[in-house]
């Protein structure tokens, strides 16, 4: 799950996507990415909808989300 400014700051750098790219693919204004950016370590405050939207935007372009007592990301690993 989503859960920081810094995760989805990560999640972006390793799949190579603006934050303009993200908003599009999202469904949501680019300062909804900006602002939650913004949070850093914190917890995000938006919308749990908006936050789902940003999530699977990102899933799709081969993020996968991790919250084993940190909140991380990672590339998910291609299939053989």
């Amino acid at each position: 799950m989503l859960t920081t400014g810094n995760q989805l700051r990560a999640a972006r750098a390793l799949v190579d996507m603006d934050q303009g790219t993200l908003a599009e693919r999202a469904a949501v204004n680019i300062n909804t990415i900006s602002s939650m950016e913004k949070r850093g370590a914190n917890m995000l405050t938006s919308g749990l909808d908006k936050i789902t939207a940003v999530m699977r935007a990102l899933e799709a372009a081969g993020v996968e989300f991790l919250n084993h007592g940190h909140p991380g990301v990672r590339l998910r690993q291609k299939k053989e």
